[in-house]
């Protein structure tokens, strides 16, 4: 019975991995088009797209916080984002790559650098109370002690 829970928790832990990558490929890809993208362009895309909204209901919260991040955000605002997000990427579709081949080095190093991520997150969360990071946190979390488990069952036996 022990087996195939390890087993079961192998399958989970390469589920989680294979989500982080495809969210650190995600923030690379929108990295590089915040990097292409003009601040100009990206404010007419938002306001196209909340703009008949707002029309009919002035008040729509959701429309009108698009409307107002699009009208505030900044060059200097965006090359922080492209940066934070291509970077924050790219070191994760490393770890992923890692993690996937089985290399050991892969292990501490996704815990040290998912810890630090996860430490922003909540500073950063403490300023914008975003919904979206607490997930993100949780989610690292869960991932953490996955990458744990599967660290200590590799160094115990061997590769599952």
């Amino acid at each position: 019975m022990k087996a195939v829970d390890e087993s079961r928790i192998h399958q989970v832990f390469e589920i989680g991995v294979w989500l982080k990558g495809a969210h650190a490929f995600i923030e690379c890809v929108g990295g590089v088009l915040l990097y292409l993208v003009t601040t100009a362009t990206i404010a007419s895309w938002v306001n196209a797209l909340t703009q008949d909204e707002l029309t009919e209901d002035p008040k729509d919260f959701i429309a009108g916080y698009l409307s107002q991040v699009a009208s505030h955000f900044s060059v200097a605002s965006e090359e922080f984002y492209a940066f934070y997000l291509l970077s924050h990427g790219l070191i994760k579709l490393f770890l992923v790559i890692g993690l996937l081949r089985g290399k050991l080095w892969s292990y501490p190093a996704s815990l040290l650098a998912l810890g630090a991520f996860m430490i922003y997150q909540v500073y950063r969360y403490s300023y914008t109370h975003s919904a979206g990071l607490l997930v993100l946190t949780v989610f690292d979390a869960v991932v953490m002690v996955l990458i744990w488990h599967e660290w200590k069952i590799i160094r115990q036996h061997g590769p599952v």
